[in-house]
């Protein structure tokens, strides 16, 4: 919009006031925000729109049906060519936005409007400066209806394996469907199983935790490798694996590049009932000598190395570089994942850990030739046996060329999943509901 205005304009400016008048024909000043950056993050289970400016922004907005928009208007803001680029940012497939409209509504104020494919709830939050990232402005955009990854494991069904956007939670989608077993044949006398008896054989959850993702990319190679996109695809590739076994199925934390607070990966494996939590990890260190993959515990007592607090201190630190809105955040649910820990469940951990770190090592040197403990946040289900894998040190040329080798990625997942099946073997799990 042009900022000089008509003469009609300033005349009614006039009646309400030569001082609005002198605002509106005068140039913007140079302290208006200036954005610097957009970027959006589409998935099935939200969309996340960011704008990135030099300074903090004020914000309303609101909804409006028949059809369906959100309308937001910024303060304190002047239209350029950054914000414009919003508009092309917008994908055809993006399950929630259909286009952007972006416009200087009034001076000072620019509106958004979003046409939507469907009825949403957006949030609408800001987030001071953290790692690279200066000032943002963030929309979220979930589905009026929240997403039920029990009713996804229920009617599961065979997907295309290219769909665009994943849910995080769908991904058990790609299982068989789940149907209960006939009531296991009762002997009409006590005495021995015979060894060929048919037995029931329950089905076994285990959730996956790709690392980061969107707005956090973790760390990042010298060649330029982002730990965001190298862990999940180890994640995938020990997902397909994991498949293979008729009684196990999988449930992923995040299968698409978008970010996934900390608090909600550990809700989503304990709305599973998974048996097993796995975060995949491929982490920096501020020496690029470092090298060797690691395997992590939960501590309730401290970290067991100055290196593994040091970690555990900088994967907890996602949620500031990934954007987690605080006013709705559920404080009191966070509180209780992050206080209760049992010590079965730590135990537990460190039996799967110790399966895990003897396979890793017959393909990849190790850290610490043992488990490690520390205080890490997405760890502490106090239900679930949880292990963080650093798969390798992205931070070290060499580590990150395997890391980026679709060979080193199908070993790592491969050590995996045997670490995985000699847990099993000698710790089975609890009987649950779940049979197969």
């Amino acid at each position: 919009m042009n900022h000089r205005t008509t003469g009609t304009t300033r005349r009614t400016v006039l009646k309400a006031g030569g001082t609005l008048l002198l605002s509106l024909i005068a140039p913007a000043p140079s302290f208006a925000s200036q954005i610097v950056a957009v970027r959006v993050w589409p998935s099935l289970e939200y969309t996340r729109v960011t704008l990135e400016n030099d300074s903090d922004l004020k914000a309303s907005h609101f909804l409006i049906k028949d059809p369906n928009r959100l309308v937001v208007d910024i303060e304190g803001l002047e239209l350029n060519p950054t914000l414009k680029e919003l508009i092309a940012k917008i994908q055809a497939n993006d399950p929630y936005i259909s286009q952007v409209r972006v416009g200087q509504n009034r001076p000072s104020v620019v509106r958004l409007v979003f046409d939507l494919k469907a009825e949403v709830r957006p949030q609408v939050f800001t987030l001071a400066p953290a790692g690279e990232y200066q000032h943002r402005l963030v929309f979220d955009l979930y589905p009026a209806r929240e997403y039920d990854p029990i009713a996804a494991l229920i009617e599961s069904g065979e997907r295309p394996l290219d769909r665009p956007f994943d849910n995080p939670t769908a991904s058990i989608e790609t299982l068989p469907q789940i149907m209960p077993e006939p009531p296991a044949r009762v002997e009409p006398k006590p005495g021995p199983r015979h060894d060929n008896a048919p037995a029931m054989t329950r089905m076994i959850t285990i959730a996956i935790d790709p690392g980061h993702g969107g707005e956090d990319p973790g760390a990042v190679g010298k060649g330029g490798s982002y730990e965001k996109n190298i862990v999940l695809a180890i994640a995938k590739r020990l997902k397909a694996k994991i498949e293979q076994h008729p009684n196990m199925r999988v449930m992923l934390t995040r299968d698409g590049d978008y970010f996934v607070p900390l608090h909600v990966r550990v809700q989503k494996a304990r709305r599973v009932q998974a048996d097993l939590f796995m975060s995949i990890h491929a982490d920096a260190f501020v020496l690029p000598t470092a090298r060797g993959s690691s395997v992590f515990a939960l501590s309730e007592k401290g970290a067991s190395s100055t290196a593994a607090r040091w970690l555990a201190n900088k994967e907890n630190s996602a949620d500031l570089i990934g954007g987690v809105n605080i006013k709705d955040h559920d404080r009191q649910l966070a509180s209780v994942l992050l206080d209760l820990s049992t010590t079965a469940q730590i135990s537990d951990s460190l039996k799967l850990g110790k399966a895990i770190l003897g396979e890793i090592g017959g393909i990849n040197r190790l850290h610490k030739g043992a488990v490690e403990q520390a205080g890490f946040a997405v760890l502490k289900a106090p239900d679930i046996p949880s292990v963080l894998i650093e798969t390798a040190f992205i931070s070290n040329p060499e580590e990150e060329a395997k890391l980026t080798d679709n060979g080193y990625q199908d070993q790592m997942a491969d050590a995996i999943m045997n670490g995985i099946r000699k847990y099993f073997a000698k710790n089975p799990p609890l009987s649950k509901n779940r049979m197969t």
